[in-house]
């Protein structure tokens, strides 16, 4: 039985169709390659979430004034035209400490070390949608971020057994994911190992349910469960030989040559986008994380460093010039998708974008008054939200994940330490 960490392991992530004209793939067999289930392609909700992991300067970030009319603050500058398309929160948290490695609970409310006993465990909102609605593209989310720097690698993507999900690092690897197809003999291997991953599949099911009937109610419940697992690597594998022979979208320009994670951030937003116009996934989260170094801003120190500023005037002048840099990017990411049509509508309309950090205050490494920007998404925008950060009437940041999710069809009432829906 414990053959199923090696079937999760080798069948990997579940895959679907390209989709928009503008970028869609060649027809197949005289039939579009565009998978016709309901909500496939124009009009399907996305989500988006970018964190990065030392926060932002909060008095620089946050205005004073709640409501539309709130006031331009240094970090806001950069996307102060956007402000009609995005709403700034002040509040928001997990409850949760734990400095650096509390970072990582940003997505999910939950810390890793602290998920066993939960039927969920630390699952990331990302993850959550994609085990829901990601069936429906090729790719059932995208997962971009660093391999090095804090705590060895990005990890804001967690799956439900506790498995944080690895990342894309760099643009060109993102591209080839998108647009290069595998070669016809590569096709030829990856059928092949379709077939025997079915076969052991097979196998799989047919001993556990000849140990169903030889064991008592409590493991019979853990075979129910396994089962469970069973069935939903299936329905990858059933899915991933529908995409072995299908074509990719075509490529918009040649495939990038990889700089750093400064340069690079721009073109990795712009194959976000792309990925979200051909439809080949519609969940994905970028990290900005511990290979963002300063120096490619000509600042001397390093980001972390840096963050533990001290109140030293010169290192949080610094710390702006970079939170700026990252802020000004998002910015426009947004802008990009709200020029991207996606029907009769916009594709940031379609598309909720959720930015911030698990870090509040970089300098004494909170984890409490995150600053969280959402966008897009059909929401109505143009405000500063406050809500009470002390006492009783604390609002959950899951609680705004609860409200995404339910926006993008999912009904559940609760997510990782949610008490109800943000309204």
């Amino acid at each position: 039985m414990n053959r199923r960490s090696f079937l999760l392991q080798t069948v990997g992530a579940a895959l679907a169709l390209p989709k928009l004209p503008s970028l869609m793939a060649a027809a197949v067999d005289g039939n579009p390659a565009i998978q016709a289930v309901k909500g496939a392609g124009m009009g399907a909700r996305r989500f988006v979430a970018i964190g990065n992991l030392l926060g932002f300067q909060t008095k620089q970030f946050f205005p004073t004034t709640a409501g539309r009319e709130y006031e331009k603050t240094t970090l806001l500058d950069p996307i102060w035209d956007n402000r009609s398309q995005m709403t700034v929160y002040r509040g928001l948290e997990h409850g949760v400490k734990g400095g650096h490695f509390a970072v990582h609970s940003f997505l999910s409310g939950v810390l890793n070390s602290e998920a066993q006993n939960r039927p969920d465990g630390n699952v990331s909102i990302d993850q959550y949608l994609a085990d829901e609605v990601g069936h429906q593209t090729r790719f059932s989310s995208l997962t971009v971020g660093s391999e090095g720097g804090i705590h060895g690698g990005c990890q804001i993507a967690w799956t439900k057994s506790g498995v944080r999900v690895p990342p894309i690092t760099n643009p060109r690897e993102l591209f080839e994911k998108l647009f290069v197809g595998d070669s016809k003999d590569r096709q030829v291997r990856r059928r092949q190992e379709n077939h025997v991953q079915a076969s052991i599949l097979d196998s799989v099911r047919e001993e556990a349910n000849r140990l169903s009937r030889h064991v008592n109610k409590e493991d019979k419940d853990k075979l129910d469960e396994y089962l469970t697992s069973v069935r939903d690597v299936e329905k990858r594998l059933e899915l991933r030989q529908r995409w072995t022979s299908q074509p990719k979208p075509q490529a918009p320009f040649d495939k990038p040559s990889n700089r750093n994670a400064v340069e690079d951030l721009p073109l990795l937003y712009e194959l976000i986008a792309l990925a979200l116009q051909t439809d080949s996934t519609r969940i994905a989260t970028l990290e900005i994380g511990g290979d963002f170094m300063p120096q490619h801003l000509g600042i001397k120190k390093d980001w972390h460093g840096l963050s533990h500023h001290g109140n030293d005037s010169e290192a949080i002048e610094s710390l702006i010039t970079l939170e700026k840099y990252q802020i000004e990017h998002f910015g426009k990411f947004i802008t990009r998708l709200s020029k991207l049509n996606d029907g009769e509508r916009t594709l940031l309309d379609s598309t909720t974008v959720l930015f911030g950090s698990g870090m509040g205050d970089g300098n004494s490494h909170k984890n409490s008054d995150l600053p969280i920007i959402l966008a897009g998404g059909g929401y109505k925008h143009g405000e500063f939200r406050q809500v009470p950060r002390e006492g009783a009437n604390k609002v959950p940041l899951c609680n705004l994940f609860v409200d995404i999710a339910q926006k993008m069809g999912v009904e559940i009432d609760a997510f990782g330490s949610s008490t109800g829906r943000f309204v």
